[in-house]
């Protein structure tokens, strides 16, 4: 899943600092995933460097905040808005429920493009299963299995989703962090 349209989603929240996106991003995914709080802060600055945040000042405890830009906005709404392609489950898993804790986002429309997408591909890899070699069989086999189990997840969070309940940044933002360099 990518590390960045993933802060990106939680900054278009509010601004926050980068101990408090590591901490909101494992909130947000099940603590499925660990973030390296070094990963966070190289991700913030490649951000700015291109243009999709903006460093704000510090508060008072020497955090440095970041907000998003509309260059920002508008690359994380494409990265909600398109199907995941060949993401495997686990990381779909994890775009979903980041997702679907963040409001103003569609988790269920999001979920029904990732099926609309992988059951045309499974179609396809069928079509190659009926006429090809055995090796290339074999691997076609592989995926559509791969993909007949995508869509059984997926037939399964859209009822999930159902319950979903988002939910805004943490009140009160984490106490640790990188204090502004002097």
């Amino acid at each position: 899943m990518s590390i960045r349209h993933s802060l990106l989603a939680i900054l278009d929240q509010g601004d926050c600092y980068g101990y408090q996106l590591r901490v909101e991003f494992e909130r947000r995914t099940g603590r499925a995933r660990q973030l390296n709080v070094g990963q966070v802060y190289a991700t913030l600055d490649r951000l700015e460097r291109d243009g999709c945040v903006t460093r704000l000042g510090a508060n008072t405890t020497g955090h440095v905040y970041y907000a998003i830009t509309r260059a920002g906005s508008a690359e994380v709404s494409a990265w909600f808005g398109t199907s995941s392609g060949n993401l495997d489950l686990d990381d779909l898993a994890l775009k979903v429920a980041l997702a679907q804790s963040l409001p103003g986002v569609d988790a269920l429309a999001m979920v029904v493009r990732q099926r609309e997408s992988t059951a045309t591909a499974l179609d396809a890899m069928r079509s190659v299963v009926a006429a090809s070699g055995l090796s290339e069989r074999l691997v076609a086999e592989a995926r559509s299995q791969v993909a007949v189990a995508r869509l059984s997840w997926l037939d399964e969070a859209a009822t999930l989703l159902e319950d979903s309940r988002p939910f805004p940044l943490e009140a009160e933002p984490p106490r640790r962090g990188r204090p502004i360099r002097g």
